[in-house]
């Protein structure tokens, strides 16, 4: 219990707040980019506040947005594997508050201070969690229940604290390019989520808990009827 309890007394927030040695504190405009792909890998980034994507290109030119980061999460962590240039790309979606740490600083951080280094290998377990889920999600389930997920995900739910409904401006195109569909697919599914009252879309979106019934059933079947011409 007592060991709970020290962790839970660290705080990566505060911890990666103040510039110093080997850290440097980056304020960042909508659509700035932090890093290229192909770029030289020596550092790793945690987000203060905002939210980014990151996306890989192919040499085709064809752009995929692998996931939407946000506050409190570490991004960059290859140039920790020994990769010697960046894979993808991460361009700021908001305003975005970033610490930039060194890989040399990272390292010296988690010899030196072992709840820092759980709260570092805590981050990349459920990131790989992540990964898994997203793969089974891409691999077993309908692009309307993918849509469902993924504008759930952006909106934290089920994270802990409390979910952020209404989402960062995001385009039809990146969701797209989320879900693995077509725009015209998402643009269906939206407009059929804001007829049943699942989500709004003024300019924004707002998501409301509602939506979870598509990603724990098997799409909305109450909908199905109208959407197929009454038969």
């Amino acid at each position: 219990m007592a060991r709970k309890q020290k962790l839970g007394a660290i705080d990566p927030a505060s911890f990666l707040a103040k510039a110093g040695p080997g850290r440097t504190n980056l304020k960042l405009s909508a659509g700035a980019v932090v890093y290229a792909q192909g770029d030289p890998c020596d550092a790793i980034y945690y987000i203060q506040d905002g939210k980014a994507k990151i996306t890989v290109t192919a040499e085709s030119g064809k752009e995929a947005v692998l996931s939407i980061i946000g506050t409190g999460d570490f991004f960059g962590e290859g140039c920790m594997n020994g990769h010697p240039l960046r894979m993808g790309s991460v361009v700021a979606m908001t305003e975005c508050s970033l610490m930039r740490i060194d890989k040399a600083a990272m390292l010296a951080e988690l010899h030196e201070k072992p709840e820092f280094s759980e709260v570092f290998i805590a981050h990349l377990l459920h990131r790989n969690s992540r990964i898994e889920e997203d793969l089974v999600d891409q691999l077993f389930n309908s692009s309307e229940k993918r849509l469902a997920r993924t504008l759930l995900l952006l909106a934290n739910f089920g994270k802990e604290g409390k979910p952020e409904p209404v989402l960062a401006k995001i385009s039809q195109e990146t969701l797209a390019e989320m879900v693995g569909t077509t725009r015209s697919r998402v643009s269906f599914f939206m407009n059929k989520f804001r007829r049943l009252g699942l989500v709004e879309y003024n300019g924004h979106i707002k998501v409301n808990s509602s939506l979870l019934s598509v990603v724990l059933n098997d799409g909305v079947k109450s909908d199905r009827k109208s959407l197929s011409g009454g038969r």
